[in-house]
């Protein structure tokens, strides 16, 4: 099929690969586009860059939503359901692609999309757009270039066909989710369904998470946020302590206290992480100060520095006869 301009847009070509169905869809703000992808470059072997198939999952975008690339809402809207199609579009709108491309990357790759950006202010965030953590997007980086997308669109949803994810929420939505996605993780524990009420904790803490991001740290309004995330953190490390995820705990309990180093609780569960694998010295000291800070535990501390004592002094033994019997098969 010829190639066509897009109707008022500058810098764009698109070419149907494979037509689709019915009419363009109706769209409002919060209606979500699902759709593959597949990004090259506008070279002699036209690189692919990213495949949405590879990563196994599809994309989403929600309208309105200021998605960073938002070139690609405008191909979007030109496409029906079914339909195959190839963009080229300028430099002018595909200077952002890197950073869309790393997130979208850290989420295929399990890892969080904002990680390094935590907590920092917006002149600190201007370093983490000198490296990608991705060869290849750190060239598109210092080198903006025309890009080719080819894009599958599936389904175009309204907003109340579909749940909204968190990021996709107003202000007061999300505001209204955490109490919501809190009791029925707590629901979820008394069913001792430990993964899903993880996961419902940590959507909460995400919540509030992007709403502290508006937030001066430590002035008040991250305060108030930050007292509905501490009993959320603590209840998704008691979660992991039940599905034996101990250094996830070590890490969240750890960052939680270096905020709030006087919470008993977030002591007592990193300490039981401790423990568990096997850090003697450091589920002690942690333990001592669970005791010294909140004396109204003291009685839960003495009955876990008693299992530990015991579970330390059975593997003492345990690894001596391993040692005796490795000892003893090389001198045979």
């Amino acid at each position: 099929m010829e190639e066509t301009y897009l109707l008022n847009v500058e810098g764009v070509k698109k070419k149907i690969l494979h037509g689709g169905q019915g009419e363009l869809p109706k769209l409002q703000d919060g209606s979500k586009f699902t759709f593959h992808f597949q990004t090259l470059k506008d070279d002699f072997e036209r690189t692919v860059i990213d495949d949405s198939r590879e990563a196994g999952m599809p994309m989403e975008i929600i309208v309105g939503k200021m998605f960073k690339l938002e070139i690609w809402e405008t191909l979007l809207s030109s496409m029906r359901i079914g339909e195959v199609a190839e963009f080229w579009c300028d430099a002018i709108h595909t200077g952002m692609y890197a950073l869309v491309s790393r997130g979208m990357r850290r989420i295929a790759e399990g890892r969080d999309p904002l990680e390094g950006q935590k907590h920092r202010c917006g002149m600190g965030n201007m370093f983490d757009y000198h490296s990608t953590g991705y060869d290849d997007l750190d060239e598109l980086q210092r080198t903006p270039q025309p890009l080719i997308f080819i894009m599958e669109l599936f389904r175009v949803e309204d907003p109340s066909a579909y749940k909204r994810d968190t990021w996709a929420m107003s202000k007061e939505e999300k505001l209204a989710a955490v109490p919501v996605l809190h009791s029925e993780g707590n629901r979820l524990v008394l069913r001792r369904e430990f993964a899903q009420a993880a996961a419902k904790y940590q959507e909460a803490v995400i919540c509030l998470r992007n709403l502290q991001a508006k937030e001066k740290p430590w002035e008040d309004g991250w305060l108030k946020l930050e007292n509905l995330v501490t009993p959320l953190v603590l209840n998704y490390c008691q979660c992991q302590l039940e599905l034996g995820e101990y250094y996830e705990v070590l890490e969240h309990t750890t960052e939680l206290l270096q905020k709030h180093n006087d919470n008993a609780k977030a002591y007592f569960k990193r300490a039981k992480a401790h423990a568990a694998v096997w850090n003697e010295r450091e589920a002690r000291e942690d333990f001592q100060r669970v005791a010294h800070l909140d004396p109204s535990m003291a009685a839960a501390v003495k009955k876990e520095l008693k299992q530990l004592g015991e579970r330390m002094r059975k593997k003492h033994v345990e690894d001596r006869k391993r040692y005796q019997g490795l000892f003893q098969s090389s001198q045979g």
